[in-house]
Parts: structure tokens; C-alpha cells; sequence
């Protein structure tokens, strides 16, 4: 490795995005934000094909690449060839681009194939920890696979990250690793419709809005459409309601506006409607950050993670039981005094957590990494 690319010279970089979750909202503004510093992104499409607003947004990035590789997504697959052949695919892949380093947002293709260079594993969710948090029972065997290949890979990988401590503390303990990953925090600007519009200027509308996969069971949207019909005020809840193997929910309470591009989010959250996340489990929350950026209430599950990036910034609610929740959201409602300083105190935490500051914590381990393997190289030579 030329020692120039890490002290000023040009470092191209594969990164491994899907379009099913948040992972491409992350890669993007990753993306993004490395390339403002001289990095040269390679984003490396697995999965279903994004909408064409999110291809639009991906390739109208100064300086990124985008390659539709074709290859499926772990949690989507039945079995571990797939995963194996994609891995391989990717490994294939950076060695043609001639990249200097991988980033893996599906840690499991770092154990399932060799890569010639080094390889960070960011792990944003997976099916064991998941199946813990959503389920009461032991993983179903059938996915013994996965948690096999997810150990593999994360135990592979040059380097660990998770975008919050507590996470990060899952992961050690549920794959028991010998050291626990490194924590960057997500980065997400506001988004811009939610700060240029006239109503951005007025008092906070009397809604309430929940952003996420509505078909998931960890963001409990079944219990915020109880939550709905004991409120005077309208309930929205923006996200898909199919998943990707044909779950579905019911919501009779709840006003469905379905998936929604960014500009249409913003002209939402322009509003500053009080935002709610019931998530039982959450490695980070993009969406909670959208909001936030906003200016909007939170009203949050009492979840370690959220407590790491919001506490004294939010409203929390334990519990299974939609009492609490409907208590929190209208004491908001009735103290407009309350619900402005914590719209106000959520913006002002939500500029921690800039595409930026995370672009510049990954690049830092980026250095670090090559600068090791050079020094690992010299010494041998």
C-alpha cells in the first residue's frame, strides 16, 4: 500500500449499500461526506432495486459510484450459498476497482470470502439479534446459518463498527467477541423541505407522525394504532406495510400515508408533528434523527439506544402498554411551552450526529487500518 493514500492522496473506498432499510440513507450520506474529503466512493448495490428517487439522489453525488451488482441480501436468502457467492462476487468486485479498502454493511460476506484488501464490517442490525429482541423464544434453527456466517464475518473483519454503544454491547455478547466494536454514530442533515417552507415558521401542527417499516414487528406499530384511537388528534404512520417475504399488518387506527421519498418527509416534518418511535429494538433510528433535525417532540421507547442519543432530548415511555404513550403525547399537546423546548433541545442534539462527524470517524479508521497494514508490511519486508 502507497503510503501516499493515506496522507493526502486518493483513497477509493467500496462500501456495500442495500435499499430495503436505513442502510441506504447511511450509505449515501457516508458516501457523500468521504467524498468532500477526497475519498472516492464506490457504492456497491445489493438487494431489490432502489425507487427511482433514491437512484436519482445516489447518482446525482459528485465523485460516487454506483454498481448494481445484482446480489442478494443476506436476510433475504434461505441459505448460506447465496451469501457465500456474493461474498466472493464483492471480493471479485473491489479487486477489479482497484480499491484500497471494503466496507461491509452485511458483515457476514467478510468471513465468506477472501478479500485481498481491508475490510470494516458495520453492523447495523442482523436476524439473531433481532429474533432476541422481536421474539420470546430461541433463534429458529433455520436461521442457524446466518448467525454462523454473521459470527464468521464479524470475527474476520479488520475492524468493527456500530452506530451506538449499546449496540455495540449486543453484539459483543450476543456473538461472544473478544472486543466490542467501535461505535460511529449515524450521520443525516436536515432535510431540506423540513427547514425552507413557510410552515417551518409557525407553531408545531396538532399531529402525530411514526416513521418506519410499519410490517416489522420490533417497531411495534400495533401498538401505536391502539395508541391512535384513544387520541383526538390524527395519528400518521409513513412506511412500507408489506415486507419483503409478504408480512403485513392491520392498522385500523393509525393513517397510512405508505413509503414516502425524502422531499415528501420533509414536507411533513415541516409541520414539527409530535414524532413517536415504540421500537423494542433499534440499533440507531435514522428516522428518529429526520425528525429530530426538524425540530419535532420526541416521544421515544425507554430502549438503551435511544437513551445513549436522546436522553433530556426526548420524552420516554416504557412498557408494552399504550397508556403511557397517549399520556406523554398529550401532555405535549396541552403544553405548548413543553413540546416547543423539546422540539428545540431534539434539533439541537440531532446536530451531533452529522454525515460529516461520521464520515470523519469512518475515514479516521479508514487511516488507522491502512496505516497498520503498512507498518505490518514494512516490518516484514
Amino acid at each position: 500500500m502507497n503510503a501516499g493514500i493515506v496522507n493526502g492522496g486518493s483513497m477509493r473506498v467500496l462500501i456495500t449499500v442495500d435499499a430495503v432499510g436505513g442502510v441506504w440513507q447511511y450509505g449515501l450520506d457516508l458516501a457523500r461526506g468521504l467524498a468532500a474529503r477526497g475519498v472516492e466512493p464506490v457504492l456497491a448495490l445489493l438487494g431489490p432495486t432502489p425507487d427511482p428517487h433514491q437512484l436519482a439522489e445516489a447518482r446525482e453525488i459528485p465523485g460516487v459510484h454506483l454498481v448494481e451488482t445484482g446480489l442478494p441480501l443476506d436476510w433475504l436468502c434461505d441459505q448460506a450459498a447465496p451469501v457465500r457467492a456474493a461474498a466472493e462476487a464483492v471480493a471479485r468486485l473491489a479487486g477489479d476497482l482497484g480499491v484500497h479498502l471494503v466496507q461491509l454493511n452485511m458483515p457476514t460476506l467478510a468471513g465468506a470470502a477472501r478479500f485481498e484488501m481491508p475490510v470494516v464490517a458495520v453492523t447495523h442490525g442482523c436476524v439473531s439479534t433481532w429474533w432476541e429482541a422481536a421474539k420470546d423464544e430461541p433463534l429458529d434453527s433455520q436461521y442457524a446459518w446466518h448467525r454462523d456466517l454473521m459470527r464468521a464475518g464479524l470475527i474476520a473483519a479488520d475492524r468493527l463498527v456500530a452506530p451506538t454503544a449499546s449496540y455495540a454491547a449486543t453484539i459483543a455478547r450476543h456473538y461472544a467477541l473478544d472486543e466490542t466494536p467501535r461505535v460511529v454514530h449515524n450521520g443525516r442533515a436536515p432535510l431540506p423541505a423540513a427547514l425552507h417552507t413557510p410552515r417551518g415558521q409557525q407553531p408545531p401542527s396538532n399531529d402525530v407522525l411514526t416513521v418506519g417499516r410499519l410490517w416489522d414487528r420490533v417497531k411495534r406499530a400495533d401498538l401505536l394504532d391502539r395508541v391512535a384511537s384513544r387520541l383526538n388528534v390524527p395519528f400518521a404512520a409513513a412506511g412500507a406495510a408489506i415486507g419483503p417475504h409478504g408480512e403485513t399488518i392491520t392498522l385500523d387506527h393509525l393513517s397510512v400515508l405508505g413509503q414516502l421519498d425524502a422531499e415528501q418527509l420533509g414536507e411533513r416534518l415541516s409541520s414539527r408533528p409530535i414524532f413517536v418511535s415504540a421500537a423494542s429494538f433499534e440499533p440507531f433510528g435514522l428516522a428518529v434523527l429526520e425528525a429530530a433535525g426538524a425540530g419535532c417532540a420526541l416521544v421515544l421507547s425507554d430502549i438503551p439506544g435511544f437513551r445513549e442519543l436522546w436522553d433530556g432530548a426526548a420524552l420516554f415511555v416504557g412498557g408494552d402498554d399504550e397508556a403511557p404513550y397517549v399520556e406523554a403525547i398529550e401532555s405535549l399537546l396541552a403544553s405548548p411551552s413543553l413540546r416547543q423546548d423539546l422540539g428545540a433541545a431534539a434539533r439541537t442534539r440531532a446536530a451531533r450526529y452529522s454525515p460529516q462527524a461520521s464520515a470523519d470517524a469512518m475515514l479516521a479508521i479508514y487511516s488507522d487500518l491502512l496505516e497498520s497494514r503498512e507498518g505490518s508490511g514494512r516490518a516484514a519486508a
